[in-house]
């Protein structure tokens, strides 16, 4: 509206004449017009989805007819937006939540953080997801790798683990990090988070990415009524 509103002070200002008054009319229609345009692109066209070259990977868990699968980054803002829905949702309808590290390369404390997930993943799977909830609650807190680091002591000395000097000395944690992230690779992810609900259901797709997690519940429950009729 303010553009609006500007225009037609100019156009009583500085301009005269049928000439330029018809090409000013013309202006602001095509303006209206496509003012119109974007919010109805919005609501009736499809948002783009990630492109998924390797499929194989996007099934529920042995055992489970319904899953959610994220790609995560530690550092990255939207993931720590999500990750409370995320949990809600897998609580509530006590589905497994499978999480993939996808660190990327321009957060300069993601990579290290996803490890010390891993370490913590050796005590206990609990534990190692506690780490990465408690890590997105603070996230804004957490600058720098220093800042990582005295966070990840706090945490462990807060859960009674002793945390070694050498996290990952033979580097095997970081190697398990490296295939999540080369998994997301094949399969086509590019962006954090990355969020597909899973489904088994024989004649359903087997995969649907989450792009308005306002409806991730809405797709949850029509995973599971299509995986009933299996």
């Amino acid at each position: 509206m303010h553009r609006f509103l500007s225009l037609r002070s100019i156009s009583r200002r500085n301009f005269t004449g049928p000439v330029l008054t018809l090409t000013l009319v013309v202006t602001l229609a095509l303006v209206a017009a496509a003012s119109l345009a974007v919010p109805a692109l919005a609501q009736f066209g499809a948002p783009p989805t990630t492109h998924v070259n390797d499929p194989s990977a996007l099934k529920p868990p042995a055992g489970a007819r319904v899953a959610i699968i994220e790609f995560e980054d530690l550092e990255c803002p939207d993931c720590a937006n999500a990750n409370p829905t995320l949990k809600d949702a897998a609580a509530k309808y006590n589905i497994p939540w499978v999480r993939h590290d996808f660190p990327l390369p321009q957060h300069n404390w993601s990579f290290q953080a996803a490890v010390n997930a891993r370490f913590f993943d050796t005590k206990s799977k609990t534990l190692g997801n506690d780490y990465r909830d408690e890590v997105f609650a603070n996230q804004i807190h957490i600058e720098t790798l220093d800042q990582l680091q005295q966070f990840t002591q706090s945490f462990a000395s807060s859960h009674g683990v002793a945390l070694p000097f050498a996290i990952d000395p033979m580097g095997r944690l970081s190697q398990q990090v490296k295939a999540d992230r080369d998994l997301g690779q094949r399969i086509g992810v590019e962006h954090t988070p990355t969020i597909w609900i899973v489904t088994n259901a024989a004649h359903a797709p087997p995969f649907v990415e989450v792009l308005d997690r306002g409806r991730l519940f809405q797709l949850i429950d029509t995973a599971l009524a299509e995986s009933r009729s299996h």
